[in-house]
C-alpha cells in the first residue's frame, strides 16, 4: 500500500480487556473519562476479538520473544477465565521456538490466591501500582467510595510473594509523594523489598475528557521542580547504597544512555509510533497517551493490524515527536538522553516563544546534569569491564574525605567543596 512505511521487526500493544473500566478512582487518573468514549458498551473483550488480536499480533512479530501487556482500567475485572483462555489463544498461534510473555498492570486490590496461582503458572510478570508509604499512596489511590486501598494493595502484594509471582513496582509522581522522596524510596527497598521499581510522572490536564488538550494541568500533578528534586534525591541515596542491588527504570535507561547506547524507554527516545493501545472492541490508538479520537488507527477486525501500525497516520504520529522539538531541545546539552521526553507533556513555551517545551523540563535538566558525574564514572567502570556497582564505593570514599575535610577546615582556606569561595564564605557560613 503507497501510505504504509516498511513494517518493523517488533512493536507494542498495551491491551485493555476491561477498557477504562476500574474498581478505583484515583484522583489523577486519565484513563476513567474513556468510557465517554464507547457509551452503551460492555466493555469487555469478546473471545472473537482477542484470538483475532493475539493472532495477529504474534504474525507480525518477527523476533523470538512476544509480549503481551494487558492494562486497563484494571484488566483483573475480566477474570480469571478469560486469561486463561488468552494463553491457549496464545500457545495455539504461537511460531514454532518463538517464547511469549504476559505482563500485568494492575491496582493489586483484586489479587486473591486463585490469582497469584494463576500468575505464577503462567509466569506473569506484574506491574503493581504503588505509590509509597500509606499515607502518601492513599491521597490519591481510593475506591470509588473514596476509601483507602493501602492495606488491600500489600494483600494482594504479600500473596504474589506467597506464591513466588515476579512483580515490579510502579510508582506514579505526584503532589502528594515528591515532597517525600527519600522515605518513599525506602519504603520500596526496606519494606516492600523491591527489586525493580519504575518512577511514572503525573502530569494530568484539566479537563473532562482525560485527552491531551488544554494548557493547564490538575493539581495532582507534579510540578517539574519536584520530580527533579525527588529523582535527585532517591539517586543519591541509590548511588550511594543500592547499584546492582535495586534497578530503578530512570537510571537504567540513563546508564545506557550514557554509554552511547539507545534510551530504551520510550519517552526517552528521538521517535516513537511503535507503542500503541488497543480497547476493549478491537479498536487501535496510536499510544495508550492518545486514546482519543484523533488518534484512532481503525479497528483490527475491519483493517489488519500489520496495516494500522505501518500507515502513514501512524508514521506521521511518531515522527512528530521529532519534528516538534523547539530550538531550545535541540540546542540542549541532555539531548541525548532526554529527546524533549513525552510529547504527551510538551505544553510550555520556550524561552525563544516557541511552543511545545516540556512541562518536565526544568526537572529532567536538573537530574540529569546532576547524574553526570557518577553516570560517567559507572562509565569508565564498563569500559574497562568492572562492575558499575565499583561507583559506590568511590563516592562513599569521597564523601567520607570531604567529611573529614570539612571538619578540620579553617575560614580562610579554600573550601572543601570546590566552590572556590573561603570556607566562611561557602559552607563555613552554615557551621558558625
Amino acid at each position: 500500500m503507497s501510505d504504509q512505511r516498511p513494517a518493523p521487526r517488533a512493536f507494542h500493544v498495551m491491551t485493555k480487556p476491561r477498557g477504562p473500566i476500574c474498581n478505583l478512582d484515583c484522583a489523577y487518573c486519565y484513563y476513567l473519562p474513556k468510557e465517554q468514549m464507547y457509551p452503551g458498551s460492555d466493555f469487555r473483550m469478546t473471545d472473537e476479538v482477542l484470538e483475532s488480536f493475539t493472532r495477529q499480533y504474534i504474525e507480525a512479530q518477527r523476533v523470538p520473544e512476544v509480549t503481551f501487556g494487558w492494562q486497563g482500567g484494571e484488566p483483573l475485572l475480566m477474570g480469571i477465565d478469560f486469561f486463561e483462555r488468552a494463553v491457549a489463544y496464545q500457545k495455539k498461534h504461537s511460531k514454532p521456538g518463538m517464547r511469549i510473555i504476559n505482563t500485568l498492570q494492575s491496582n493489586g486490590t483484586l489479587i486473591d490466591e486463585d490469582w497469584a496461582r494463576f500468575f505464577h503458572e503462567h509466569d506473569f510478570l506484574i506491574g503493581l501500582s504503588l505509590d509509597g508509604p500509606q499515607e502518601v499512596h492513599d491521597a490519591y489511590r481510593v475506591d470509588k467510595g473514596g476509601n483507602p486501598t493501602w492495606e488491600r494493595v500489600m494483600r494482594g502484594k504479600r500473596l504474589m510473594e506467597k506464591h513466588e509471582v515476579e512483580h515490579n513496582i510502579l510508582c506514579t509522581v505526584h503532589a502528594a509523594n515528591a515532597p517525600h522522596p527519600v522515605e518513599t524510596y525506602r519504603f520500596f527497598r526496606d519494606e516492600a523489598k523491591a527489586d525493580f521499581i519504575q518512577f511514572i510522572p503525573i502530569v494530568r490536564r484539566d479537563n473532562a475528557t482525560g485527552h491531551q488538550e488544554g494548557l493547564e494541568v490538575r493539581d495532582q500533578s507534579v510540578t517539574a521542580r519536584q520530580y527533579g528534586d525527588f529523582l535527585i534525591s532517591v539517586f543519591d541515596e541509590w548511588v550511594r547504597h543500592d547499584v546492582g542491588r535495586v534497578y530503578v527504570q530512570i537510571f537504567d535507561v540513563a546508564l545506557a544512555a550514557w554509554t552511547g547506547q539507545r534510551p530504551g524507554l520510550c519517552v526517552f527516545e528521538p521517535v516513537c509510533g511503535l507503542g500503541m493501545a488497543m480497547e476493549h472492541n478491537g479498536d487501535l490508538y496510536a499510544c495508550d497517551h492518545y486514546v482519543e479520537p484523533d488518534y484512532l488507527l481503525g479497528n483490527i477486525m475491519e483493517t489488519p493490524m500489520i496495516d494500522l501500525v505501518t500507515s502513514e497516520q501512524q508514521r506521521a504520529f511518531g515522527q512528530a515527536k521529532l519534528k516538534m522539538l523547539p530550538p531550545e531541545c535541540l540546542e540542549c546539552d541532555v539531548r541525548f538522553i532526554c529527546n524533549g521526553a513525552c510529547p504527551k507533556n510538551r505544553i510550555l513555551i520556550s524561552s525563544d516563544g516557541t511552543p511545545n517545551l516540556n512541562h518536565l523540563c526544568e526537572g529532567y535538566k536538573a537530574f540529569f546534569h546532576h547524574i553526570d558525574e557518577a553516570m560517567r564514572m559507572m562509565t569508565e567502570e564498563l569500559r574497562n569491564r568492572r562492575a558499575p556497582a565499583n561507583v559506590m564505593r568511590i563516592i562513599n570514599e569521597r564523601d567520607l574525605a570531604l567529611e573529614r575535610a570539612f571538619a578540620t577546615a579553617k575560614r580562610n582556606d579554600p573550601c572543601p567543596c570546590g566552590s572556590g569561595k573561603k570556607f566562611k564564605q561557602c559552607h563555613g557560613r552554615s557551621r558558625g
